[in-house]
């Protein structure tokens, strides 16, 4: 038998909306499904941060952006 779930509201720009429903229909999953996916990954990566501070500090670099290369702070 499956986990009791309980019901989660949360207010998004409509333009994440739109983009989040988009990916949960290709993927043929629904948006609630989807939104569970993406915040269950999203907490783990914070536990393992630490901090939304530290979190938001690393940024993922998306496909064709060219790298940099970063500085080193004396």
């Amino acid at each position: 038998m499956g986990e009791w779930k309980a019901p989660l509201s949360l207010r998004v720009r409509q333009a994440l909306r739109a983009e989040l429903e988009g990916y949960a229909t290709r993927e043929k999953r629904t948006l609630g499904n989807i939104g569970e996916v993406i915040l269950e990954w999203a907490f783990e990566q914070l536990k393992a941060a630490g901090s939304t501070e530290r979190l938001l500090k690393y940024k993922i670099r998306l496909p064709g952006t060219p790298l940099r290369r970063q500085e080193v702070h004396k």
